[in-house]
């Protein structure tokens, strides 16, 4: 995907070490945007950051950070804006989910997925939130899920922390707009990237959704073409947003409809 707005550009994604956030590094590269990457794993950030570097003859920087360590976020950002000036785009990518019954989650994974995949994502958010007004420009995008939308079966606590993330997505939207900085909430379904090897460890899920299962180089693609531009949501697929649509209309059709399928996990 060419997007000429990106060119010379400095990127952040979170969770860039695989999946969809490795996709979104490569993709952005291909488009001239000099890129920090940042996840916990040093070493395939260095891999990632060392192929990109050669591929794009561009700036590529790898910093460990897992964004649940809140006190070290901040320590980051202050590095990325002494070394490259400014931030265009944030992608808050990173995230997990552990799929079981409400009954039987465990308290360590509860805390753990709020941890990433809400207040992490907050955390790093406010980092770039006062320098992106003060330039009015730049461009917040923040990984949710359509289980921000319909929650189902086996998915409680993740359903619960991307609806939280859609919740907040829509609140900074509101506020960002007054200094001319867009916001964008993107709300895949299923992806086949690493996720699932947490999520859903004996493959079940996956197999059940068979052709079903988005191509992370195609959610990326869809998610580079948006950057820089005031979108307010990319959903995909289609037909699983308008899925969301119809239970936020009719929540007790759908769920009767739809049990067979949402227990297919």
């Amino acid at each position: 995907m060419k997007n000429e707005r990106l060119r010379g550009k400095t990127i952040v994604i979170t969770g860039a070490s695989g999946g969809l956030g490795e996709q979104l590094a490569y993709m952005c590269a291909q488009n001239g945007a000099n890129l920090y990457l940042l996840a916990r794993n040093q070493e395939k950030l260095d891999r990632i950051s060392a192929s990109i570097r050669e591929q794009y003859n561009v700036k590529c920087t790898p910093i460990a950070l897992d964004v649940s360590k809140y006190d070290h976020i901040p320590k980051v950002f202050q590095r990325i804006y002494d070394q490259a000036g400014e931030i265009d785009v944030l992608v808050n990518n990173a995230g997990y989910g552990v799929f079981t019954e409400a009954g039987e989650v465990e308290l360590a994974d509860l805390e753990g997925m709020f941890a990433v995949n809400v207040v992490g994502l907050i955390a790093c958010t406010k980092e770039v939130i006062p320098f992106m007004c003060k330039r009015k420009s730049g461009h917040i995008i923040n990984i949710a899920s359509q289980a921000g939308k319909l929650a189902t079966p086996k998915s409680s606590v993740y359903s619960a922390t991307k609806h939280a993330v859609l919740g907040y997505t829509n609140s900074l939207r509101m506020e960002m707009s007054q200094c001319g900085v867009f916001v964008t909430a993107v709300n895949p379904g299923p992806i086949r990237t690493g996720f699932f090897q947490t999520a859903d460890p004996d493959g079940s899920y996956l197999e059940n959704l068979g052709r079903f299962i988005l191509n992370p180089k195609k959610v990326a693609d869809n998610i580079v073409a948006a950057m820089l531009t005031n979108r307010r949501e990319i959903n995909m697929p289609s037909w699983m947003n308008w899925v969301g649509t119809l239970h936020t209309l009719m929540p007790n059709t759908v769920e009767r409809l739809g049990r067979k399928a949402f227990f297919k996990k």
